[in-house]
């Protein structure tokens, strides 16, 4: 198929290639898992790419394909190997104790923790002991066109993730040209950040610049408020420091979301019920409008478009072949793909 220059059907063809081709040179010496749009809430990558320990994402499995979340965290990391009351088993969590009654309960129901009464007390046992599963987490900003004003727009997010340094390495991922020299080397983007170029149609990928090691296990610079610049403006930045210990657990909760949710999770904010909604294929599953002509986004995918209609009746019931019609069918694809890769 001739290939979507829209920014959205880039960034589904920059995870494909980071699932089937990272790192950008050699053999890959560890296995990893692709997500899109996660971060945190004062920051969302268009593609994460955690590199993961083999052994201990083979544990991780036991915990079940959906992700843990912070408070789940806080109780499966610390339960411990033999029965003992909760709140002399977990270190405080800084938060009321009944939060951690309800995850110890919602643990409880996953089957990823043991409880029992002893009284009127619970008392909790792990049944297995969560892995050190995350090895690195490469965040990549998806530009085709990174032309001088997509660059400034882009610039201040880069220092951001620099400065916090969250991520150990940080890319931007452009169209490659046939330029000698890269165009995306000319703009204004941080010289930490590493440039990669892409071509969307045939995955094939070069290094243009590459990145700096980022140091995720010591205090980061969180940057709260630019000065608005001009040449009266002398105001200085507002910052705040995030140390070593919130950092790793907010990179452990972005990776859980990555390990449930992968990039294949799009068609969840998307109509695939839509009559008008189809799927092309160009080495990869990518979801297409026949009514508009182009590979949509969720925000043009949804019951508010004017061209929406429900697929008919028909097609769930006697005149197609799959049960639940082909919107079903295509979310079933797509999570049994999304399974396989984890």
């Amino acid at each position: 198929m001739e290939f979507d220059a829209s920014e959205f059907g880039f960034e589904l063809r920059t995870c494909r290639w980071a699932e089937r081709r990272w790192p950008p040179e050699g053999d890959r010496p560890k296995p990893v898992i692709v997500a899109r749009q996660l971060g945190t809430k004062r920051r969302r990558w268009d593609t994460v790419v955690i590199e993961c320990n083999p052994v201990g994402l083979r544990e991780r499995s036991r915990f079940g394909s959906k992700r843990l979340s912070g408070n789940l965290l806080d109780v499966v990391r610390y339960a411990p190997e033999e029965w003992a009351y909760y709140r002399d088993a977990l270190p405080d969590p800084g938060y009321p104790w009944r939060y951690v009654r309800e995850s110890i309960h919602e643990a409880a129901d996953r089957d990823i923790l043991e409880t029992r009464r002893n009284g009127r007390r619970i008392e909790i046992r792990r049944r297995w002991a969560y892995p050190d599963w995350v090895e690195r987490i490469v965040a990549i900003e998806n530009k085709p066109d990174l032309d001088a004003s997509a660059a400034r727009a882009l610039a201040d997010q880069l220092e951001h993730d620099v400065a916090l340094a969250l991520a150990d390495e940080v890319w931007i991922a452009t169209r490659l040209t046939d330029e000698r020299i890269s165009p995306a080397l000319f703009e204004d983007v941080p010289v930490e950040a590493g440039i990669l170029e892409l071509d969307p149609e045939t995955l094939r990928a070069s290094v243009a610049w590459y990145p700096r090691s980022l140091a995720v296990d010591e205090p980061g610079t969180l940057i709260t408020e630019r000065p608005s610049g001009g040449d009266r403006d002398a105001s200085a930045a507002r910052f705040e420091y995030v140390d070593a210990d919130e950092k790793a657990d907010r990179r452990l909760e972005i990776a859980e979301r990555a390990y449930e949710r992968g990039y294949r999770s799009f068609v969840e904010t998307m109509r695939p019920d839509c009559r008008y909604f189809e799927t092309r294929t160009a080495g990869q599953i990518l979801p297409y409008c026949r009514a508009k002509e182009c590979l949509q986004t969720a925000r043009q995918c949804s019951g508010n478009c004017s061209d929406f209609e429900p697929e008919p009746p028909a097609w769930r019931t006697r005149g197609w072949p799959i049960e639940g019609g082909p919107g079903t069918r295509i979310r079933t694809i797509l999570a049994d793909r999304r399974a396989r890769e984890r």
